[in-house]
């Protein structure tokens, strides 16, 4: 013998039926918390503050880089230059 027992309901209901609890509040103060801590990271995101935490000298920072590259540049050319010679 079989039985089949077709019920039409919405999840809502179907929660009732099962006697499980309503965790939608529950589930939306989860989602919200989410949106807001993904929000708050995407400010890190901004071009100008990655910058800012990568070199918090600012442009004195790059100033002193390009300087030093410079120099460095400068040097390796006056070595070549004199063992050519």
């Amino acid at each position: 013998m079989k039985i089949t027992v077709d019920i039409d309901c919405t999840p809502e209901e179907a929660r009732q039926l099962m006697g499980l609890p309503d965790v939608s509040d529950m589930q939306q103060e989860v989602v919200d918390e989410i949106r807001k801590r993904l929000l708050a990271g995407l400010d890190a995101m901004d071009p100008q503050a990655m910058l800012q935490g990568w070199n918090p000298a600012g442009t004195e920072g790059w100033e002193q880089i390009q300087k030093m590259f410079w120099s460095g540049l400068a040097a390796a050319g006056q070595d070549n230059k004199d063992k050519k010679e």
